[in-house]
């Protein structure tokens, strides 16, 4: 903005300077023999320097050029003075200036072009022609170059209301189809796993007593389902683009949650946490729910019966999720990437994150770790 001020600024000089080199080479050509001439000279120049000068000041500058001629006159005499000057004044007059600050102008310019032409050439016709090509055409031109201005700026308005629009409407339509897709996922797959987890539970309580393994299956089942339902909810509520009673994503405050769920489905699993705990973004925040909530999964589906062991680790710079549990027989835990290790990989790829998974040396403690610069 500063730039393109500096650079009209410059153009005005620019132009007004032009004018001062061509009047003053034209008075001085015709003689300055007098000091009516030497007179002549420093006002037209003074008036040409201030064809630099601000918009608002366009009516004043064309007074002070529609002057010139008439004050030679009564000087008593005549040479070409101010003729480009006065051209530049009658544009910026019709460029400029409205209603009757223009007119004014234009009258005053047009009168003073006339008077004095017609007494020096001493013909009515010959004041005219110069009254049209000195003033009013000018002033003709400046008046189109503003409406011209005022025409392109109102199509650029029109153009960026045109685009609001548009995305508005494209908005409208997305969260439209959002809606489509969240009533769709709540009528067929909110309706299965609420399914899954009465069936599941009604299956429970029908066991016999002492089937203490199908019994602790059949409650994960329960538990993971429930886990599900809330996940689903949460995704339609953000589909709907409802937050009113949405909370927030969970995320770190929200662990202990994860952790009843995974007891409550028998499988023993403890937090650790060590170092000085912080505020982390609240993006990561979630995005280390989700990881855990994975490793949380990942142990419930491939580990033993003794359980899972997470740790958060605060460092200076760093934070460190790490899982720890015994590989269960028949988990394919060596050479296979499950496809949720997948998911840690890929969630923690978005912040920077490194994670690494694999056997521990003793071959039958499975680690998966995650560490987030900070």
């Amino acid at each position: 903005m500063l730039t393109t001020r500096l650079s009209l600024k410059r153009q005005s000089w620019l132009v007004a300077a032009v004018c001062m080199i061509a009047d003053g080479t034209a008075v001085l050509l015709h003689g300055c023999q007098t000091w009516q001439n030497w007179l002549t000279l420093v006002m037209t120049l003074a008036v040409d320097a201030a064809l630099a000068g601000p918009a608002r000041l366009s009516g004043v500058i064309a007074f002070a050029h529609a002057s010139i001629p008439i004050t030679m006159l009564l000087l008593g005499g005549w040479s070409p003075a101010n003729d480009a000057g006065i051209l530049i004044a009658g544009y910026r007059a019709g460029a400029w200036l409205h209603g009757g600050p223009a007119i004014a102008s234009l009258v005053v310019l047009a009168a003073s072009l006339l008077a004095c032409s017609s007494i020096i050439d001493r013909s009515l016709e010959w004041g005219v022609v110069a009254m049209i090509k000195a003033a009013v055409l000018p002033f003709l031109v400046g008046r189109y170059t503003a409406a011209r201005r005022a025409y392109l700026a109102e199509m650029e308005r029109r153009t960026e209301l045109e685009r609001r629009d548009a995305q508005e409407a494209v908005t409208r339509a997305i969260a439209a189809e959002r809606s489509s897709i969240a009533r769709d996922l709540h009528d067929v797959i909110v309706h299965h796993v609420s399914a899954i987890n009465l069936h599941a539970g009604a299956a429970r309580l029908g066991l016999p007593a002492g089937n203490v393994k199908l019994e602790g299956s059949l409650r994960s089942v329960e538990t993971a389902s429930r886990a599900a339902m809330v996940d689903l909810r949460h995704l339609l509520d953000l589909l709907h683009g409802d937050n009113s009673e949405g909370a927030s994503q969970p995320g770190l405050d929200n662990l202990d949650e994860l952790f009843e769920n995974i007891q409550a489905a028998g499988m023993p699993a403890r937090l650790a946490v060590s170092g000085t705990q912080r505020d982390v973004p609240e993006s990561l925040g979630i995005t280390v729910y989700r990881i855990v909530q994975e490793m949380l999964t990942n142990a419930l589906r491939h580990g033993g019966s003794d359980g899972v062991l997470i740790s958060l680790e605060y460092e200076p710079d760093a934070l460190t999720v790490t899982s720890l549990n015994k590989v269960g027989t028949g988990s394919q835990s060596g050479g296979t990437v499950r496809r949720g290790l997948v998911g840690i990989r890929n969630r923690a790829g978005m912040f920077a994150g490194r994670t690494q998974a694999g056997l521990d040396p003793d071959g039958e403690t499975w680690r998966t770790s995650v560490r987030f610069p900070l």
